[in-house]
């Protein structure tokens, strides 16, 4: 990378822009997990005490925490290219003397730090609501590191490939919700019949929630070494296909 000028202003524009729109990328996803908390965590937990021999709260938090790094990874990555897309601003950074490299680095950036401080956010406020604090920072921050990255990917292969704001919708609500929900966010994969246990095995949020839980509370389903090939092969795969699509012009271009 040689233009760090070019590549620190996507940033600081990507994260200003988060700042700039706080009311809806921040506080949402807060007052999403203390419902969450509170409806699950001591309503649901007063009948369901233990999941994986821990308290169900404890359960419950890493994957409320991976939950809304997906989320905010693939919205701030989908809908800022979409919009410059949308607007043509997109133009004037192509003109600029940016590499392919650096400007998806620039995008990626704005983007893993969104979901990396609303991951952090959430447990902060697990720390005070329910005192769970994580067992093992680095392997928790490696798997929102290499999450976040897949998911801002995928947010700029949806933005390039979107004709609508409506086709970026269609990618998280029926998909990436829907899998993020039967992820092993509310219930362990042992907990379910073995049919559904083995159908559950294909899908990939299982394995970047399981590896979250597992620096979080040292419990896990599948093993963590199986948790993080997984995550980091789909993270580098996705920012590969990325990459190419953006060195290709994929509708950048008018």
């Amino acid at each position: 990378m040689r233009n760090w000028v070019g590549f620190g202003t996507i940033v600081r524009r990507e994260f200003k822009r988060t700042m700039m729109t706080i009311n809806q990328v921040v506080w949402p996803p807060i007052i999403t997990t203390l419902l969450f908390l509170f409806i699950f965590g001591v309503g649901l937990g007063s009948s369901v005490r233990l999941m994986n021999g821990v308290p169900y709260v404890q359960f419950l938090l890493p994957g409320l925490v991976m939950l809304n790094v997906i989320a905010s990874s693939y919205d701030e990555a989908a809908s800022s290219l979409f919009q410059q897309r949308f607007q043509l601003s997109i133009q004037e950074l192509l003109i600029a003397p940016l590499s392919d490299l650096e400007l998806l680095l620039g995008y990626l950036t704005g983007s893993i730090l969104r979901g990396i401080v609303i991951g952090a956010l959430i447990m902060a406020i697990g720390f005070l609501v329910v005192h769970v604090a994580p067992l093992n920072g680095l392997i928790l921050f490696g798997f929102m590191f290499a999450t976040s990255l897949l998911f801002s990917s995928l947010g700029m292969i949806g933005a390039l490939l979107a004709k609508t704001f409506d086709n970026l919708a269609i990618v998280t609500t029926f998909f990436i919700t829907p899998l993020t929900y039967v992820g092993g966010v509310f219930s362990s994969l042992h907990a379910l019949p073995p049919l559904v246990q083995r159908v559950s095995l294909f899908n990939p949020i299982l394995y970047m929630i399981d590896g979250l839980r597992f620096g979080y509370i040292g419990r896990s389903d599948v093993s963590p070494l199986i948790d993080a090939a997984v995550v980091v092969t789909l993270a580098t795969a996705a920012f590969t296909i990325s990459l190419l699509m953006v060195h290709r012009g994929v509708n950048l271009r008018v």
